[in-house]
């Protein structure tokens, strides 16, 4: 089976960062996610608030570099919790478990420096700064959709002209 989703949205609130009872991270943060399409009627593009949660060294980083009104890109697993309300209700809450938080916009706007990156199962990244908990993986270096490979010997390209009726596809 496969459940893994991706959103793109803007922080309704500044993340709440709690621990468990043995001292592991979370972080609750809800993004305001605009829908693709506006309504039949030419109306306002509608937009939907989903809960998010990111746990242990993802939590903590979210809680840190992100803040109401943020753009972030969170990847992960949608996530239906079952539970009862204080009158003995029974209730639904849908939620998306962060594995990845990026940032979706860029921090130069607001403080004249470049923090873009992401934090989550392999990856983090500002500016020429990686952290890894496998192996080095290179970061974006501008906001959503932006990367910058890391440089390798001239030697091992080759440029290619203009000309697309050279190209075998």
């Amino acid at each position: 089976m496969l459940n893994h989703i991706i959103i793109m949205g803007r922080l309704t609130r500044d993340p709440e960062l709690r621990r468990t009872g043995s001292g592991i991270a979370v972080a609750s943060f809800t993004l305001a996610v605009d829908r693709d399409f506006s309504p039949k009627d030419g109306g306002e593009r509608e937009t939907d608030f989903i809960d998010c949660v990111a746990w242990r060294q993802t939590g903590e980083f979210v809680s840190k570099y992100f803040a109401k009104g943020r753009m972030a890109v969170v990847s992960g697993r949608l996530q239906i919790r079952n539970w009862t309300d204080k009158d003995g209700n029974k209730r639904r809450s849908a939620e998306v478990i962060a594995d990845n938080v990026y940032f979706g916009d860029s921090k130069r706007d607001d403080q004249g420096g470049s923090a873009a990156g992401s934090y989550g199962g392999n990856s983090y990244g500002n500016g020429n700064n990686h952290y890894s908990g496998y192996a080095p993986v290179p970061a974006p270096s501008g906001g959503f959709g932006s990367y910058s490979a890391p440089s390798a010997p001239a030697s091992d390209f080759a440029m290619l002209e203009d000309d697309d009726a050279q190209l075998p596809f």
